[in-house]
This record gives C-alpha cells, structure tokens and sequence, in this order.
C-alpha cells in the first residue's frame, strides 16, 4: 500500500469549534499553580460587581427621594439628599478604582499565563521552524501571540463582568419596577396589566436586540477579516525592518513600498467593509438610546397626570426602566466587542491546534504518517539507520541513507545543498518529514553553526556564550576566543549593546560564530557553509584552527570547497533523487562516500 508522507499540516483542514477549544485550553488558568490568588481575585472581582449593583439600587432610591423633595419643595429634604449623594459618590469612587485594579489584574494574569503556555509550544518544541512549512490557518504566530491573546483575555474578562452586571441589574430592577409601576388599561379592553412598564421594558430591548442582530451579523466576519490583513501588515512592515541593510543595499526600497501599499489596500478594503457592517448597527443603536431615555417617561407620564404616581416615582421608574433595558440589550450593545474577542480567540485557537497536532518533535503523532525519529542512544556515536528525507509535500530527496560517525571523525559533505542541510536539520530535529532513525550520542553537547549566526541584540559578551550565561566562562577565554577567530579587534566592545547583526558584516559575524565554538567547545559540531563569506586563504586557517583548538571534537561539515577535503577524515556527497514521491519500500540509493 502507498503511504504518502502526508500530514494535517500539509492541506487545507476544516475547524470547527475553535472557541470551545479556546475556553478548554484558557480553563487551565483557574486551576493552575496560583489557583488560589486566581481564584481569591475572581470571588473579588464578583463582590465588587454586586456593590456596583448595590450602588446603582441606591442611586435608584436617592433619585426618588430627590425628586419628591423637588416636589415638596423641602430645603431640609434636600439638603439631606445632597449629604447622600456625596457618600454614594465617594463609595462609588472607591468600589469603581478598586474594581478596575481587580480586574486589570486578572486580564494581564490571565494573559501573561496563556502567552507562557502558547510561547512553550511555540519556541520549546521547534514549532516556530516548522511552521514556516505547514499549512494550515497559523499565519503571524508571532502577532497572535502577543496581540490576539491580549484581546481574547480583555475582552474575555470585561464581558463577563459587564454580563455579570447585566444579569444582576436585571434581576433587581425588575423587582423595583414592579413596585412603582402599578397597573394600566390594555387599550380596547377592559383588562389591566400589572407591572406594565415590565412588559413595555422587554418588548422594547427585544424588538430592539432583534434589529440590531439583524443589522450587525456580518460584525463578526468583517471582523475578522480585518484583523488577519492588519497582522499581514505589521508582519510586512516587521519583516522590511529585520532586512533594512539587504533592502538598501539592492535597492529594493520601491518594491517594499508597493509591497506595503498593496497590504494597506488589503486593510482599506477590509476596514471599509468593517465600516459598513458597523453602519446600520450603530446608526439604530443611536436611535434606541437616544429614545431610551424618553420613552419610559411618556409611559408612565398619564399615572403621574392621574396623581397616581408622584414625581419622585415617576423618575424612579423612568430610570428603573432605562437600567432594565440596557441589561436586555447587553448582546446587542456588545455585538461588536463579541466579535473581536470571538476572533482573536478563534486566531488563538487555531495556532494552539496546529502546534498541538504537530507534536513535540520527538514522537509519531496521529494522522501524521512516517516520521523520523530522533532519540539520544546509550553509545557514544551517531548512527543514521534507514534514513528517507522528503519536503512536508512528499516530495522524496533522499533515501536508504545510512551513516556511522565514531566519536572525533571529521567528515566532509558536499553535492546537493538542500539535501545536505535537509540531513543536518533531520539531526537537529528540526525536519520530520520522512521515515527512518536517528540515534543521537549519549550526554555529548552538539552544536549547529548555520551560514549565518544568529547574534541577538544585547552585549557583545552575552552574544559569545550565547545560549549559556556569560558568568559560565572567564574574561580570558573570552578573549582567546575571539583571538584565534582572528577577531580580537572587537574584545574592547564586549560590554557594549548594539545589534550586532546589522552592525557587522556577514565575514566578522561568521567568524564570530567560530569564536563561539572556540569559547563553548561542543563534543559534536555541524556546520552549515559557515566560513563561505572567507578568502580561501582565511577558511584554511580557520580549518587549521578548528583543528588544533578542538582536536577531540566531531566535525561535520557542509562545504562547496574541494580544498577542503585534506583536514577531514572521510567525503560524503549526496545526491538528490529526481521527480519522486515519497513511498515507503521502494529503493533509491543517493548517497556516495569517498574515504
């Protein structure tokens, strides 16, 4: 049977219920290792909600008895009422400072908690690599993190408080309208209605809810939309800065720009349809809240006429009822805050999905076909059994590769370029596209050198010992290192910050990355064409160097250089396969090794 290496990142995939995946993955938080202080902050958060409630029944009464002292036109009463109003207003203040801390506090916890958990899977399991290969809805990692995670906690949060609020402001002002509003003729019959400015509260926040869904359906997707083409731009523009000098240099500044108006376009285009969907809602929603006010008081306006009602009633329930109904319409006056959250979760989700799916690099994972496996061995060699390497889209490269390198050899790898670093990615983890084994040595640090180093901005010293700490080694060997890379011009500058990988030129940085070696001295080093940018002369007396500076170290290196063959033990070239799909059984040997 065929088996191609076909994976779930390797195709279109269709989702479905990406925000309960969301809500799964977020639900960690209120049972992590600070649950307690989560959840203390939550109970919190809750009592604060109900004293913002109580504060409004308040305000309530005091609106009453305040209109009624008007109306009596009672100084004392009023006085009295004033008195109230500034302790209502200094607790107000209070409970609404505290409130926000709270709740800032659990946003920014609750974020910082699922950025740690998506930045795991992101950095820790090779993901960040791999990505840039699969298919799938994961475009801008980089910006979901530290953008969609942001609005999905945010927005999370505020909703649920504001729903919180919503139903609780419900439930006791519908007890408060019911007592002032009496009873009132059905028109045309001689029925009375209880509690009618109830009834009226629900038919207007229902037939209200029921237009503004209608008018702000396509909130979501327009949503949406937009906030894929705004992170498509911030990556453009992310990715021009991290290339300024290659840009400058070939003057490609007038194709970045074009590049930058076409995905501005892409936002303008997306906006304007955000602008329309926001058009009919926020125009009704407009309409209703300016009639909100209103509305209740020409309602009740021929009880208060009748005497039934005193002025201080006739407020209180005109009030009462403008509390009813914005807590009615909580799903309309939010639509828009729904839709953003519900997408940058969903954008959220959907990369937690893909990482997931892909595994941690170290073991088969459902659906994903053959895979190579990479596992450290109880010996002290690498052994590559059986090795098939192919692209994420089943295009075979190399097959029936097997390789045993003994501690200490070095070996010379030459012929195809893809290939070569395919085999040394395949070692590193970094590529499971394929099937075979490969048995790492047991307790030996490996170093990967690519063609160009990676220098991260920071000191110059932190750079050297980079990814170990700069206290891990002596200002001496620091300095040795950098004098056999034949760079000892930059030991002055070791304490200074620049970003070094702009500042100097692809020769300085290669030799920066040999000083690294020198510094570290790894028991296993490949090398991926990292002395191509030197003069034959400087690449033989690295290799010199190399050679003498660590003469227990296995070398393997990828380099177009025949020169090269004399400091190595053994040559590999490897050739690669034309035109074939990966199928499991079948034999194509393409590699030669010349001792």
């Amino acid at each position: 049977m065929v088996t191609k290496l076909r994976s779930d990142l390797a195709g279109p995939r269709r989702r479905s219920g990406l925000t309960r995946q969301f809500a799964s993955v977020s639900a960690g938080y209120w049972s992590c290792e600070r649950k307690w202080t989560v959840r203390s902050a939550v109970v919190l958060l809750v009592l604060l909600t109900i004293a913002q409630v109580a504060l409004a029944i308040w305000v309530n009464y005091w609106n009453r008895e305040l209109f009624d002292a008007l109306e009596a036109r009672s100084l004392p009463a009023l006085l009295r009422q004033v008195a109230t109003f500034a302790l209502i207003f200094a607790i107000t203040m209070a409970v609404t400072a505290l409130h926000l801390h709270v709740k800032r506090w659990i946003q920014l916890d609750w974020r910082r908690w699922l950025t740690s958990i998506m930045l795991d899977r992101w950095i820790m399991n090779v993901h960040k690599y791999r990505l840039h290969y699969a298919n799938g809805d994961h475009d801008n990692p980089d910006g979901r993190i530290a953008e969609d995670i942001r609005i999905a906690t945010d927005s999370a949060v505020g909703l649920a408080h504001s729903l919180l609020y919503s139903l609780l402001i419900l439930g006791s002002f519908i007890d408060i309208l019911l007592s002032v509003s009496g009873t009132a003729p059905l028109p045309g019959t001689a029925m009375n209605v209880p509690g009618y400015l109830v009834v009226m509260a629900f038919l207007y926040a229902g037939v209200g809810s029921a237009l503004g869904w209608m008018l702000g359906r396509s909130l979501i997707r327009t949503t949406d939309h937009l906030q894929s083409v705004e992170a498509n731009l911030r990556f453009s523009l992310a990715h021009a800065r991290e290339h300024s000098e290659s840009i400058a240099l070939l003057h490609g500044e007038r194709h970045e720009r074009q590049s930058a108006n076409r995905l501005f376009a892409d936002v303008g285009r997306g906006w304007n349809r955000q602008t329309l969907s926001y058009l009919g809602i926020v125009s009704f929603s407009t309409g209703y809240g300016t009639l909100l006010p209103v509305f209740p008081i020409l309602i009740s306006a021929p009880q208060y006429i009748a005497g039934i009602m005193s002025l201080g009633v006739l407020m209180q329930a005109a009030q009462a009822f403008q509390r009813l109904t914005s807590a009615l319409s909580w799903p309309i006056d939010n639509l828009g805050e729904l839709a953003r959250c519900r997408a940058s979760a969903e954008r959220v989700a959907s990369l937690y999905v893909d990482m997931t799916q892909m595994g941690d690099g170290s073991r088969p994972v459902e659906n994903m076909g053959a895979r190579i496996s990479v596992r450290p061995a109880a010996h002290q060699e690498l052994i590559i059994r059986d090795l098939c390497l192919a692209t994420p889209t089943g295009q075979l490269l190399l097959e029936n590769f097997n390789l045993q390198v003994r501690r200490g050899e070095r070996i010379l790898i030459s012929g195809d370029p893809t290939v070569s670093i395919g085999v040394f990615k395949a070692v590193a983890g970094l590529w499971p596209w394929g099937s075979g084994e490969i048995e790492l040595p047991c307790g030996q640090q490996i170093a990967f050198v690519s063609q160009r180093p990676y220098l991260p901005e920071g000191r110059l010293r932190e750079l050297l010992c980079y990814p170990r700490e700069s206290v891990d080694f002596s200002d001496s060997s620091i300095h040795r290192a950098l004098e056999c890379a034949g760079i000892a011009w930059l030991a002055p500058r070791l304490d200074e910050s620049d970003d070094w990988a702009h500042l100097l030129p692809l020769r300085a940085q290669q030799r920066l990355g040999m000083a690294r070696l020198l510094l570290q001295q790894p028991a296993w080093i490949f090398i991926e064409e990292a002395t191509d940018a030197f003069a034959p002369k400087a690449e033989t007396l690295m290799m010199e160097m190399l050679r003498h500076e660590l003469p227990n170290s296995t070398l393997l290196t990828i380099n177009l250089h025949s020169g090269m063959a004399p400091f190595y033990d053994r040559s590999l070239v490897l050739d690669r396969l034309q035109e074939t799909r990966f199928m499991p059984g079948t034999s194509h040997y393409s590699a030669k090794e010349r001792g």
